[in-house]
């Protein structure tokens, strides 16, 4: 009878390894948001955790200003010297401002800075005009290179700054693909982090503080990298946040909401649910899968987010393609691997929703799960051989 149960308590351990459907069955459940708009989406995977009317148009406000930065630094050169206009200079900008006077010269890159840290609506004014020659043309070719070059569609901007304008528009998802496509830019993510800078106005000698509260540590939380926030009164209180732990990446927008302390609250509750919950699972460009006499490989490195405790296989077909499935059997995800001896075939993703709470799978699971697949066969199969070795035994002295 010990015997029996040795047995059976051996299969139970090996079947966990490889991941039972009753383990982690159910997932996270999502917090409960004041804000009107919010979404969680992890950056290295670019998948979704979580969103609330995440594809409703809605007024950014100063958010618009990280959609400014990454289009100054990748279509300008941060080195130009800007000679501020009349229109530009602080006395005709509403809002915030760095206190530009006309006349005044300025590196492109130092507007940046104002526009992205101190939220200086003069900074946004002086380089619409220099990239573009006008807020107008500038309008123009900012939607054109968001729709074009990061890919989002439900976007208009009509102003470099966010202030109103009815028909200046977004949504939560668009705002948080345009923070994950600007993360990828050094200088963005250096400025994007930056608590406090020197600046030296021709009228105007201060430190200038970035105004997001958990970038400048008011509010403090572990793992944040950057930062903006937002108002006008037709928009609510707004807020694009990025932080990093433990190689999970997330950037959280929230929008709308109707107290100061409403986006930081959902911010943190976002985060937090991010954190504890999820992981980011990693294949390195260049690993290869062998399957009968083909050999395929990946053509870049690949990430996929997914539940901290929920169990994970991959499938490689003949053809290349690689599934991952899911806990409760489904394909999460597919992704068509590249031929070794073909280096022009790029790596296609599909993806697919798996789970009620909006995780959007798009990566695939750990490296490590063919050898914890090969240790438990083999465990499995040394215990069965000393169970039946050891009954015949018995048999034989019964005999």
């Amino acid at each position: 009878m010990r015997k029996i149960i040795l047995f059976i308590t051996t299969i139970v351990a090996v079947n966990s390894l490889f991941g039972s459907k009753a383990f982690g069955e159910s997932h996270p459940s999502p917090p409960s948001l004041e804000s009107e708009a919010a979404i969680l989406l992890e950056r290295n995977s670019g998948q979704v955790l979580f969103d609330k009317n995440a594809n409703s148009q809605m007024y950014p406000a100063s958010v618009t200003k990280i959609a400014t930065a990454i289009y100054a630094i990748e279509t300008g050169n941060l080195d130009d010297i800007v000679t501020i206009s009349s229109n530009a200079r602080a006395k005709n900008v509403e809002g915030t401002t760095v206190y530009l006077e006309e006349g005044e010269k300025v590196t492109l890159k130092e507007l940046v800075q104002g526009l992205l840290i101190n939220s200086g609506n003069d900074a946004g004014v002086a380089i619409a005009e220099h990239l573009n020659g006008s807020e107008e043309q500038f309008s123009k070719d900012i939607n054109t290179y968001l729709k074009n070059v990061i890919g989002v569609q439900d976007t208009n901007f009509e102003n470099p700054h966010g202030l109103f304008n009815s028909e200046h528009r977004t949504t939560a998802e668009d705002l948080a693909r345009i923070t994950r496509y600007a993360m990828k830019n050094e200088t963005f993510r250096e400025i994007f982090g930056t608590k406090e800078l020197e600046w030296n106005g021709q009228t105007w000698d201060t430190t200038i503080l970035s105004h997001h509260k958990l970038v400048k540590e008011e509010i403090p939380y572990k793992g944040v990298t950057g930062g903006k926030n937002g108002y006008v009164t037709q928009s609510g209180y707004t807020l694009a946040t990025t932080a990093e732990r433990d190689g999970l990446s997330l950037i959280v927008i929230t929008l709308k909401g109707s107290m100061k302390n409403v986006p930081y609250d959902d911010t943190i509750k976002l985060l937090d649910y991010g954190f504890e919950n999820y992981r980011t699972s990693i294949i390195s460009k260049g690993t290869k899968f062998k399957v009968e006499d083909q050999e395929y490989t990946t053509s870049e490195r690949i990430a996929y987010t997914h539940p901290k405790n929920e169990q994970l296989s991959k499938d490689i077909k003949e053809d290349g393609t690689m599934e991952i499935i899911a806990q409760d059997g489904k394909v999460a995800a597919a992704y068509q691997l590249e031929e070794v001896s073909n280096k022009t075939i790029n790596v296609k993703i599909k993806l697919e929703n798996t789970t009620t709470n909006k995780v959007r799978y798009g990566s695939i699971f750990d490296e490590q799960d063919p050898y914890l697949a090969y240790f438990s066969i083999a465990f499995l199969l040394s215990m069965i051989g000393i169970f039946y070795r050891q009954n015949i035994y018995c048999l034989r002295k019964i005999k």
